[in-house]
């Protein structure tokens, strides 16, 4: 088994010297290292929202667009302490190790994720380098929605009881109508969500692949419950690394697989990107 990882290492290095373009493909398990929590399954969730484990409401009702329209404070509780949280949370050495193996290509990087949380941009990453396909929290919409319009969620300061897991200062409002507003982010069962800005990113990320004649694909933390990720990282390979604590399998002719976290695994890389180069 230490044989085989040494020789997805080496096979890794050897494309990322190679490629002359790197595409970041991130799902949710890019953030644990840096403290964010990563949900599978209402037991996590109910860790880091005892209120909603007591009230026993799961993760596809609380991510909910219905939410919004049930209890308001309750679905701002959640969503503005992960609002709070992102805003406050540093994001780990990884990113910056990404950053470097893309100044180092002629067509540099585009990062293509599933996260909401806006981890990317903090770290250095442009903002119109990222595709983020289920939207981002630092944007909100009308929970309507009465118009396309999106907007930063900037301004926004959201006063929380903890506890409860509730909204205590004022919800947030649509500049247009004067309804509840929400995050710009796809949730389960969601027909309200305005996708314009995730395809304006999305038609960027094209034509940037379009022009890179040797990509190489480095996937973290995208697990197989929603294979958004992987499926995207699949079909743009076959020089595809995938780095997952969990399920880091891939089919030989499309890639490598490493076992392992994200910082861990990008840091071990890194070293022997760095070998291979002297």
């Amino acid at each position: 088994m230490e044989e085989q990882h040494q020789r997805a290492i080496a096979q890794a290095a050897a494309w990322l010297h190679d490629a002359d373009g790197l595409l970041v493909t991130a799902g949710a398990g890019m953030g644990v290292d840096s403290g964010l929590p990563d949900f599978r399954g209402n037991e996590g969730l109910w860790r880091a929202y005892p209120a909603l484990g007591a009230a026993q409401i799961g993760f596809e009702s609380i991510a909910n667009p219905a939410s919004f329209h049930e209890d308001p404070a309750l679905a701002w509780g959640f969503y503005g302490h992960r609002l709070k949280l992102y805003r406050e949370i540093e994001p780990h050495a990884g990113f910056a190790i990404l950053r470097r193996w893309a100044e180092r290509m002629p067509r540099g990087a585009f990062v293509y994720t599933s996260n909401v949380d806006g981890q990317f941009q903090r770290s250095g990453f442009a903002e119109e380098l990222v595709a983020e396909c289920h939207g981002s929290i630092h944007y909100m919409q009308c929970v309507a929605p009465c118009c396309s319009r999106t907007w930063p969620a900037a301004g926004f300061e959201p006063k929380l009881d903890g506890q409860a897991c509730r909204l205590v200062s004022a919800l947030p409002r649509c500049p247009k109508c004067g309804g509840i507003a929400r995050p710009n982010i796809l949730m389960f069962g969601d027909s309200a969500w305005l996708p314009r800005r995730t395809d304006e990113q999305e038609a960027s990320l094209q034509r940037w692949i379009a022009s890179v004649g040797r990509p190489v694909i480095v996937e973290i933390g995208a697990g197989t419950a929603l294979p958004t990720i992987r499926r995207f990282s699949e079909r743009h390979g076959p020089r595809v690394i995938r780095i997952n604590a969990r399920e880091p399998k891939i089919a030989p002719a499309m890639g490598v697989g490493i076992r392992g976290t994200a910082l861990d695994a990008l840091t071990t890389l890194d070293h022997a990107l760095g070998t291979q180069a002297r």
